[in-house]
């Protein structure tokens, strides 16, 4: 309810799911309610791995590693723009 992307979203994006002959309000809660179960059920098994693997993320070897990963990846990014050919 606080955060009018999410209204904007099942505005835009749902109603092309619509077909011909349902009413539409009913079928686009629908839609919106499936949204939330599948969501729901994502962001409980994202729960349940990252407690599993938490272990592991937080040794030290694997915080140097990730870091050391991401600053190279950065990095990455900053040589392809700074070769990169303007327009």
């Amino acid at each position: 309810l606080l955060n009018p992307k999410v209204g904007i979203f099942y505005l835009t994006l749902l109603p092309q799911f619509v077909p011909a002959g349902v009413q539409v309000a009913s079928f686009i809660f629908l839609l919106a309610t499936i949204h939330v179960l599948m969501s729901l059920l994502w962001f409980a098994l994202l729960i349940a791995l990252a407690r599993r693997i938490a272990p592991v993320l937080r040794r030290p070897a694997v915080i140097a590693g990730l870091d050391r990963l991401t600053g190279l990846v950065f990095v990455g990014f900053g040589v392809r723009l700074a070769v990169a050919q303007p327009g």
